[in-house]
Parts: structure tokens; C-alpha cells; sequence
């Protein structure tokens, strides 16, 4: 949980400063092209890396339900200026699909960036991702990944050769088209926020900052202090009522000190500085 007290971070213009001067010298260490760039269920939206994502054609087509539900949260992990990739999305209440040119051959990611914005518990929103028939992701639970609020993005490798696809660990024939499938399931309805493919591989995109899953939340441990003292509330997570069940915790380990506690010798420091700094100045003023 120690992010979780860094989150102001992301959201200051310095650190929106900071990604923009990275996103330049990637760019000029030779980083793919950005080939293909959709907000889903959005406007366009240029973003902080220079990414030029275009309005989402599909609802005027008849394709999904385009939404901006999200527009009512903060999104976490994320700054200010990106957070209407997270909070417009698409989606449908059957399976749904984007067909995405890929003109030349390479390596390529598939960026695809996800928010759970309405649901407040795991496994009620689950779906599957599929490319060319080739299951990339399955039981995808955005909530379970990160919690509600919170970007997420999937990360999907493919390279295009001589009329193959490969990905996957798969290999199949390649007409020029990526069919990217949003599998509906018999939990909610399938959606996407937006995606990006660029040319290149993983090491070649801007990742969103580390964020606690599911999993580390449930291990974590609280410092409830004495035994004696009154047990505080610890934070709502998905894993509150678990740890409602526990009336105790041991500590996890002996307290720290805190850092920004005031001591006499940090008062008295300055002071000591001043004088010893200030007598040789009298004795030089004295001897005149």
C-alpha cells in the first residue's frame, strides 16, 4: 500500500512535465510509429506521450454502446490531462470487433487500455480478447486486476511476415486486417476504452506506474499498534470483508520512526550554524 500515499503525484504538473520530456527523448532514440489510435466510445484525445488517438467511428456505424460514465470519477494511475482515455469506453452486449489495418510487416503492440468505472466487486464484469481467432486474453476481470477507478492497460505482442500473423505462440494466415474481438461472456458485457498498436515491441511503450493487484491487497498487513489500544478501521479494499472476519493483526514487524518527526537537535542545528558562522565576524569587527 505504499503507492497508495504517492497517488498526488501522477496528477501534479511537474510529473505531466516529466512523462512529456520521456515521451520526446523515446521518440528520438528511434521509438515506433504509432500506427493505429482509437479513444472507444470517445472523442479524440491527444495524449501526453503525443499519441494521436481519433474519435471512435463505431457507435455512428451501429457497432456498441458508446459511454461516459467514468466522466463522474477520478481515475488513479493516470494523469489529469489522459483521464478521458479511462473515462469514456465501448461496449456491447454481445461480442464486438475493431478491424485494424497493419500495411507493412514487423513487429508490432497492441496496446488496449481498460477502467472499471461502475462495478465495486470482482467477477461481475468478465470477458475475453481474441485476434484473428487466437485468444490473446482470457477471463479478463479489470476489477480484480487493479480495483475500480483505476487505469489498466493490456499489452499484446504480434509480428506480421510474409502473410503470417504470428502471435501468441500461434501462427496464422494474414490478410492485412487485425480483427481485435471483445468475447462477451455470461458475466456483463465485454468493453475497451481505448487502443493503440505501434510499431515495435514492449519495451518500446509508456507503462502506467506500478499499482497494488488484488492479490497484494488481500496479503497486506496492518500495524494496528498495542494490543490495548483501540483497533483502527483499516481502509475498504476488495478484500474488506476478509479482513473484517479478523478481529486482531499482529504487526507485521516493529514500528518506524517517523521521519518527519522534529527533533531537538534538527531545532537547535540551525541555530548552532548561525552563531558559529556569526562569532568569527565579531572578532574581525573587534579588532578594527
Amino acid at each position: 500500500m505504499m503507492l497508495a500515499g504517492y497517488r498526488w503525484i501522477f496528477d501534479t504538473p511537474l510529473m505531466t512535465e516529466i512523462l512529456i520530456l520521456l515521451s520526446i527523448f523515446q521518440r528520438a532514440c528511434g521509438g515506433g510509429e504509432i500506427i493505429y489510435a482509437i479513444n472507444a466510445g470517445g472523442d479524440a484525445h491527444v495524449d501526453i506521450h503525443g499519441v494521436r488517438y481519433e474519435k471512435d467511428p463505431q457507435p455512428d456505424d451501429g457497432v456498441g454502446i458508446s459511454s461516459d460514465y467514468g466522466r463522474q470519477l477520478t481515475i488513479q494511475r493516470v494523469v489529469a490531462q489522459d483521464q478521458i482515455l479511462y473515462q469514456t469506453e465501448l461496449y456491447h452486449d454481445s461480442t464486438f470487433q475493431y478491424s485494424i489495418p497493419i500495411a507493412n510487416d514487423g513487429e508490432h503492440v497492441l496496446v488496449l487500455k481498460f477502467c472499471e468505472v461502475y462495478f465495486t466487486s470482482p467477477s461481475m464484469k468478465v470477458f475475453d480478447v481474441r485476434i484473428n481467432g487466437i485468444d490473446v486474453i482470457t477471463d479478463l476481470d479489470i476489477y480484480k486486476e487493479v480495483g475500480k477507478g483505476v487505469a489498466h492497460d493490456e499489452l499484446i505482442e504480434f509480428t506480421v511476415s510474409k502473410g503470417k500473423l504470428l502471435i501468441a505462440e500461434a501462427e496464422v494466415p494474414f490478410d492485412g486486417v487485425v480483427q481485435l474481438e471483445f468475447v462477451k461472456t455470461d458475466k456483463d458485457n465485454p468493453k475497451v476504452n481505448a487502443i493503440y498498436v505501434k510499431k515495435g515491441t514492449k519495451e518500446d511503450i509508456e507503462k502506467l506506474p506500478e499499482w497494488p493487484t488484488t492479490p497484494d491487497l488481500e496479503d497486506e498487513e496492518y500495524d494496528l499498534g498495542d494490543e490495548n489500544e483501540d483497533v483502527p478501521t483499516p481502509p475498504k479494499t476488495p478484500s474488506s470483508a476478509k479482513l473484517e472476519k479478523s478481529k486482531s493483526r499482529k504487526p507485521s514487524g516493529p514500528k518506524l520512526a517517523d521521519p518527519y518527526a522534529t527533533t531537538d537537535t534538527d531545532t537547535m542545528l540551525p541555530i548552532l550554524i548561525a552563531i558559529g558562522a556569526f562569532v568569527p565576524l565579531l572578532f574581525c569587527l573587534c579588532k578594527l
